[in-house]
């Protein structure tokens, strides 16, 4: 298994696969944990997703012009596992109550 970071996901979408599209919509992302300003427009400092859906792709802009080397995209077979391992923990029963 290979790593590589990822920008942050702060809102769960969903991914939809018919066999011949695939959709991913509804994610939220936010910076990858290199925070580099490559993913800032130069003016206003917002992030912007990039979603390459011919790929099955969803990341973020670069503004550089030698383009990210700080993270990669996520691909749908990622946000599609991260979706099902949402499912099985959300299905897990709690051994003790939580804090507070």
């Amino acid at each position: 298994m290979t790593r590589s970071q990822k920008p942050s996901v702060f809102q769960i979408g969903q991914v939809w696969d018919d066999g011949d599209t695939i959709v991913v919509s509804g994610w939220g992302l936010g910076l990858c944990a290199a925070a580099c300003a490559c993913h800032r427009h130069p003016s206003t400092g917002h992030l912007a997703i990039a979603e390459d859906q011919a790929e099955g792709l969803l990341g973020l802009v670069s503004f550089a012009d030698s383009g990210c080397t700080c993270c990669e995209p996520w691909t749908a077979d990622e946000l599609s596992a991260v979706l099902r391992d949402l499912d099985t923990v959300s299905g897990l029963d709690a051994q003790e109550p939580l804090a507070g």
